[in-house]
């Protein structure tokens, strides 16, 4: 060959826009494509951004294949350079075309480093000699990203490239990784719901708070929620008699049940009654003053939670707590999703009153920002600063809990000042 290496730009068209959007699925095409090609592969790493696209990049031993895909419109751009005459790049474009579901395909090979052009010059490289054996073949390793993110801020975990389930429901994509950092993961319509590590965060704050500020839950309801963390969080509590479980996707049950066991583990206890429904509805459906406690443990207010971020909803939640009955809610961060965050809290203090409703905050890293807050509103007196701090501490001891406890549950309402002027604004 007359050239130091083959450089294909090539273009694919008319692609499953499902395969465009699964970086495991990329990824592995991008390696197998190399290594039929007869290539040594060095390093793989891949990113997937939500909602759609994949980046990555497979490095050889030759040179390397990268990739950028746009799966809304089934299209991928593809670069292939191949140094030597050891690998023939077709051998990878033709892979890919078949692997991507590909209609038909573009391309324009370059011959890089015309040797007619160049003048070699021999050089000596100094190596230190340690007396060991230098390794010829390069260790594989791999990098694979999923990576949640808007026009402004991104969240990236590295995983193991073993996608744990993936499966389209009705409502939503539901989806579990392998990460590294945290475990497995579990994400819906491309945004993280909790993982392994940091799930104890928000399932402790949110339940243990209102329980100990009310101090006698008989009954509590738990709309969405499907991962269990909160009816497990809620059963610890043996003074409860009944917790009432609304999810409306069987599938994040499904997928939690099998790749987060820890947090799905009281499913089968004898005080759940488990509903798989429609959350809106049952609260529509249900009696006056029923519950004692109703914890609202929604995704953001997009897909299948958007009508659980409504004034009308809120009022009919409302109406099913008890005299003295206690409503919380995820609220989001006060950072990332401000507008949200703001018009939640007016909407809960035109239905509870403006005295009646409390913002608390937790640090969970894998949620955006690393800030999130919960609501707090009363129908009645009870208010989150008096409750029971001995027995508070007790439980967190007994319960062996690894991040509420009696000094956490006071200092999380204490709100910087950024917060509270968000708070005080339309009050």
């Amino acid at each position: 060959m007359d050239a130091l290496g083959r450089h294909i730009l090539v273009e694919f068209y008319n692609c499953q826009p499902e395969l465009m959007n699964d970086v495991v699925h990329i990824e592995n095409s991008m390696v197998a494509a190399a290594e039929t090609a007869g290539a040594t592969v060095i390093n793989s790493t891949f990113h997937h951004f939500s909602p759609y696209g994949v980046s990555g990049v497979v490095v050889i031993q030759e040179s390397h294949l990268a990739i950028h895909t746009w799966p809304e419109y089934g299209y991928a751009a593809v670069d292939l350079f191949t140094c030597g005459d050891s690998v023939d790049p077709w051998v990878s474009y033709n892979y890919l075309k078949e692997a991507f579901k590909a209609s038909h395909g573009s391309s324009m090979e370059c011959r890089r480093g015309q040797q007619s052009l160049l003048k070699r010059t021999d050089f000596t490289v100094e190596t230190r000699d340690t007396g060991q054996a230098v390794e010829q073949v390069p260790t594989f390793t791999r990098d694979v990203w999923f990576t949640e993110r808007d026009e402004n801020i991104a969240l990236s975990l590295k995983h193991t490239g073993n996608q744990l389930y993936k499966k389209q429901s009705p409502f939503q994509k539901v989806e579990v990784f392998e990460t590294l950092a945290y475990g497995n993961m579990l994400t819906l319509d491309g945004m993280v719901m909790c993982t392994q590590k940091d799930e104890y965060v928000y399932h402790e704050m949110i339940t243990h708070v209102p329980m100990f500020s009310h101090g006698n839950v008989k009954r509590a309801l738990v709309i969405g929620g499907g991962d269990g963390g909160t009816v497990r969080e809620l059963l610890r509590h043996e003074s409860i008699e009944e917790v009432v479980l609304v999810e409306i996707d069987e599938l994040v049950i499904e997928a939690c049940k099998a790749h987060l066991p820890e947090t799905a583990s009281a499913f089968d206890h004898p005080k759940l009654k488990l509903l798989v429904e429609d959350g809106i509805k049952y609260i529509q459906d249900c009696a006056d003053s029923a519950f004692d406690l109703i914890i609202v443990d929604s995704a953001d207010p997009v897909g299948p939670g958007e009508g659980l971020f409504t004034a009308e909803f809120y009022g009919q939640v409302h109406r099913c707590l008890t005299a003295n009955g206690i409503m919380v809610t995820q609220s989001e961060s006060p950072r990332f999703n401000t507008s949200v965050f703001v018009e939640i809290y007016d909407t809960y203090k035109g239905i509870f009153g403006q005295d009646k409703v409390f913002c608390y905050l937790a640090a969970i890293p894998t949620y955006p920002t690393g800030t999130w807050s919960f609501s707090f509103s009363a129908k009645g007196n009870a208010v989150p600063s008096q409750f029971n701090r001995e027995a508070a501490a007790t439980f967190s001891k007994e319960q062996k809990l690894r991040y509420y406890n009696e000094d956490i549950h006071t200092a999380a309402f204490a709100l910087p000042n950024f917060v509270k002027d968000l708070l005080s604004t339309n009050a």
